[in-house]
This record gives structure tokens, C-alpha cells and sequence, in this order.
């Protein structure tokens, strides 16, 4: 029965689709998790996904995983926790927790995974710290995102308008000096896990430049490196060797990568302005300039990811543009 021909192609082709379909979302990343031990002992944990050669290297898996892991759709990209942090293994040797060692435990994940060229996504003080290792590796480095990064210079002064540091009428203050009741009792060492989530829970709201989406940020209180017993001697060290860190303008300015730095106006952790000096002092940079974001850009501003699978994809996103200046003071040492 002819007439019966073009009903038949028709089921053929949608169930041929549907195949296709079901496939497609079947299709899953190929992932791998591990650790990696650094030199001195230190066990980093990563994700790598994708296959082949990492072309993305991303410290601070804790923070940055589930909501950029979508950069592995295209290219083999690595989290990893930096040394003491998230999942990797507790250090006690506070001296080896600085910036240079982490630029150090970088080198060391691109040479486990034999990785000749990559490109870098560095948060919060880690967008320091991944500009560090392109001046002393910059033949291993390609492309580099800074997601709020920290200034070059410690005490690095800015105008009141790109610097919120000093913003803390979000955080609820009752809240928060209850908070200081229980550590004067020691109620945070004998309860540490619990004493982070009542915490996170009063400081969250500074992450963020619209209070309403605090609720998407994560606790982190699940890995004894985040709880704030073990943060606060960590960042002691850390911060500690930041202070001392001299970065050469001079230097960063001759570094020829492409570089996007991506900066929320109301950060309260590293002040835009810290974003804006970076991307004017680096000949090759552009920054996106986020009005209502905060230090986790992200979240306030979803697309800050796809900004970045475009410029990792080789263009710049529209929004970035060249800074013409920046108003800084650094103080005398």
C-alpha cells in the first residue's frame, strides 16, 4: 500500500532521532579523581575531565567545580585543592603554606599531567598567585582568567568607590558577635565543625551582591581544612607571605599572554580596584566590570562563565574592555 511509504519514513526518522537524542544526553565527560603528591609530601586532590592533555588548569576545586565544571564540555580541564585546603591532605608545617609554594604545587600538577602549555582560571588571592607562576613559567602559560583577584601589592590603596572592603553592614552584627561569645568559651575548638556552619551562615552574606542569593553558596564546613580552627593559622602563614611578596610592575607588564579579569564593584574581599590594576598594568588584558557582583562573581552573575569558555575558546567576551586607568596608593614598608 503505497500510501502507507511517507508515515513509515516519518516513524523511521523521529525514532532515528529520538536514538540520537537519548545518546547524546547519555554522553557523559570522562572524569578522573585522585591526588597528586607534591615534592615535600603534600597530597593535592584533583578532578581532571575530559581526556588527553589538561589545556585548563583550576586551583580551588572546592569553589570553582560545580559551577564551572561545564568548561570540560570542550576541553580537558583540571580542578585541584591547593595545598591544605578542601580536600587535599592537612599540612602542620605552616611554613611551607605561602604563595610561592602554591605557585610551586601549580608547576607541579602541569608536570603530572605532562600538560607542555596551559591556560589558568585563579580566584581571590589565587589570581595573584596563577600570575606569579606565568612570570617565572611564562612559556608554559597560554590563556589566564582572574576571578576577583587580590592587588599586586598588599596594602595597596584604593579610591572609596573600587574598594569595599570595609563594607560589613551586610553581615548581621548581633549574629556575629554572638559568634565572639563562643570563641572567648572555646566552644569553636571543641565544636569546630558546627562553630564553621554557624559561621558561613553570618558571613556568606558578604560573598554575594545580592543578599537573596546567599542561600546558593556552599558550606565548605564538610572538610576539616575549611573549618575555621584550621583556616585561621593557614591564612596566618599565607597572608603572611603575600605581605612580603614584591611583584614587578615592570615585569607583569611585559608578560605577552591574553589575560580576562573579571571583577564584581561590590566585592568586599579584594577590592575592584585590585582588578582594574591588574588589567591595566598587563599589556594584553581586558576587564569585565560586574556593577551588582561580588567576590563570587558567579553566583550574582551566571555568565561569567560562558565569558570564560569564550575567551579559553580564543575571543574576548564582548563585555571586556581595556582600563584607560587606575587610582592607586601603595603605602611606604
Amino acid at each position: 500500500m503505497p500510501h502507507l511509504r511517507p508515515f513509515a519514513l516519518l516513524t523511521t526518522f523521529v525514532l532515528l532521532t529520538l536514538a540520537l537524542t537519548a545518546n547524546a544526553a547519555n554522553k557523559k565527560i570522562a572524569s578522573q579523581e585522585g591526588f597528586i603528591t607534591t615534592p615535600d609530601g603534600a597530597r593535592l586532590y584533583f578532578q581532571k575531565l575530559g581526556s588527553g592533555k589538561p589545556e585548563v588548569i583550576v586551583p580551588l576545586h572546592q569553589f570553582l567545580y560545580d559551577d564551572f565544571k561545564s568548561l570540560g564540555e570542550k576541553r580537558t580541564i583540571v580542578f585541584y585543592d591547593v595545598r591544605d585546603r578542601g580536600r587535599s591532605s592537612h599540612v602542620k608545617d605552616l611554613s611551607t603554606i605561602t604563595l610561592q609554594q602554591d605557585v610551586k604545587d601549580l608547576e607541579t600538577v602541569r608536570q603530572h599531567f605532562q600538560s607542555d602549555k596551559v591556560s589558568l582560571i585563579g580566584y581571590s588571592y589565587v589570581g595573584m598567585m596563577v600570575m606569579v607562576y606565568t612570570l617565572e613559567h611564562p612559556e608554559r602559560v597560554n590563556r589566564v582568567v582572574q576571578l576577583g583577584p587580590v592587588a599586586m601589592k598588599w596594602d595597596t590603596e584604593f579610591p572609596p568607590e573600587d574598594d569595599n572592603r570595609k563594607d560589613n553592614d551586610v553581615v548581621d552584627g548581633k549574629a556575629w558577635n554572638q559568634l565572639q561569645e563562643l570563641k572567648k568559651t572555646g566552644w569553636d575548638k571543641q565544636h569546630p565543625k558546627d562553630f564553621c556552619e554557624k559561621e558561613f551562615a553570618v558571613l556568606r552574606v558578604r560573598l554575594v551582591g545580592d543578599q537573596a542569593k546567599a542561600s546558593q553558596l556552599k558550606s565548605q564546613c564538610d572538610f576539616e581544612n575549611e573549618w575555621p580552627t584550621s583556616l585561621e593559622p593557614h591564612f596566618g602563614s599565607l597572608f603572611g607571605s603575600i605581605r612580603k611578596l614584591s611583584i614587578s610592575r615592570d615585569a607583569v607588564a611585559k608578560l605577552q599572554q591574553p589575560v580576562l579579569t573579571v571583577h564584581g564593584r561590590k566585592d568586599r574581599n579584594a577590592p575592584y580596584g585590585a582588578g582594574k590594576e591588574w588589567a591595566t598594568v598587563l599589556p594584553n588584558a581586558r576587564l569585565v566590570t560586574l556593577p551588582n557582583a561580588a567576590h563570587q562573581s558567579w553566583i550574582d552573575e551566571p555568565r561569567v562563565v560562558e565569558m570564560a569558555d569564550r575567551f579559553l575558546s580564543g575571543d574576548w567576551p564582548a563585555e571586556a574592555v581595556k582600563p584607560s586607568s587606575v587610582a592607586a596608593k601603595t603605602a611606604a614598608n
